[in-house]
């Protein structure tokens, strides 16, 4: 299963042509997609026109949609938050590093554009939607 984070939806919406968002409309009709609460937020947070709103959340809300938060889930997000900052590395969100650690212990892929994921792909077992294409 593969989760679709804001900052792809973000692109969809406005009809950018990115690779994430060509990627977006592959898997629309191959895989089974699924969102986060939290990304529903992110990504209806930024629309002004109620009717653009509408049709969003009733293109979000037709898919699976995950509750990403809990104890364990906190727990081993600001473990992997630690890990990185370990190495130097401080991601800018704490919804990417609740999002990615999410996906990571359910073994989900994640279709995203914002390089806050990456190193939760290099060092901590991410799996991207992009890999391999």
């Amino acid at each position: 299963m593969t989760i679709v984070d804001s900052s792809v939806w973000i692109d969809y919406f406005r009809g950018a042509h990115t690779p994430e968002a060509t990627r977006l409309h592959e898997l629309i009709v191959t895989d089974v997609l699924a969102t986060a609460d939290l990304i529903i937020v992110e990504v209806l947070q930024g629309f002004r026109d109620d009717l653009e709103f509408n049709k969003a959340k009733a293109r979000l809300t037709s898919l699976i949609v995950f509750n990403v938060g809990g104890i364990r889930v906190a727990v081993e997000s600001a473990l992997n938050f630690r890990k990185l900052r370990s190495l130097g590395i401080t991601v800018r969100k704490t919804v990417d590093t609740i999002v990615a650690t999410f996906c990571i212990l359910h073994g989900h892929d994640l279709l995203y554009s914002d390089r806050d994921f990456d190193p939760f792909v290099q060092h901590l077992g991410l799996r991207s939607a992009m890999t391999g294409i």
